[in-house]
Order: structure tokens, then sequence, then C-alpha cells
């Protein structure tokens, strides 16, 4: 079976692209604020994240005990948090306010009040 060389170029291309994306995701840059939050039955610690007006964010999410998730509506932040992983969102904050994140993966009776806040400022 031939190949084009157009075909193998960009086959190249692309799998350089999803390593350099796993590179990005995996090293945080100079000036980004790096939080570690944890998750756990039936919180997460810390509950209340202050961050900066257009200031770029790693949040490193981590389960001590099961599948959390962790979604901020007004931020159009969600992920899924495993135990034993460690899940990255990246985002810059865009707007002054307290945003409210909680656990969209059911965890049990108290997951109603697994959550917390995301606070910008200046």
């Amino acid at each position: 079976m031939k190949m084009s060389f157009a075909r193998v170029l960009l086959g190249a291309i692309f799998l350089f692209g999803l390593e350099a994306r796993a590179g990005e995701v995996a090293a945080p840059a100079p000036n980004e604020a790096l939080i570690k939050v944890t998750a756990k039955r039936f919180e997460y610690s810390p509950s209340v994240i202050q961050v900066k007006l257009n200031v770029p964010v790693v949040l490193e999410l981590s389960s001590l005990d099961r599948v959390h998730g962790f979604e901020v509506p007004d931020l159009a932040l969600r992920a899924e948090i495993k135990p034993g992983e460690v899940t990255k969102i990246r985002f810059v904050p865009d707007k002054i306010g307290t945003f409210a994140f909680h656990c969209n993966v059911f965890c049990g009776s108290g997951h109603e009040d697994m959550s917390g806040q995301i606070v910008v400022t200046k």
C-alpha cells in the first residue's frame, strides 16, 4: 500500500501537535497562578479560591476518595476528577466577581453541599 508524502506529513504534524498540547497542559507557564484543589466526600479544599483578573490560572484538581466533578457554570469550566490522577484546568479570569463551583458527579448523601467559590479581584 502506497502512502503519499502529503499524508505522512499531515500525520507527523498532527502527532507533533498532540504532543505539544500535552506538554502545554503538564507545565505551567511562569506567569500562571498554580492552585491545588483537593476533592473528597463532600468537600473541596480550599473551598474559596482567590484569583486575579486577567492573570492565567492553572487549577490542579485531585481526589482523595472517588470520582468527583468540578463545574463553574459562570466561567464555563468543567472537569472530572479521578482518584490517583491530577486533572488540570487552565483559564484566564476575564470578569470580576464571585463564582460558585460544585461537584457535578453524584457522590452520595451530602453531595448537594459539595461546593465552593472562585473569587476574582483586580
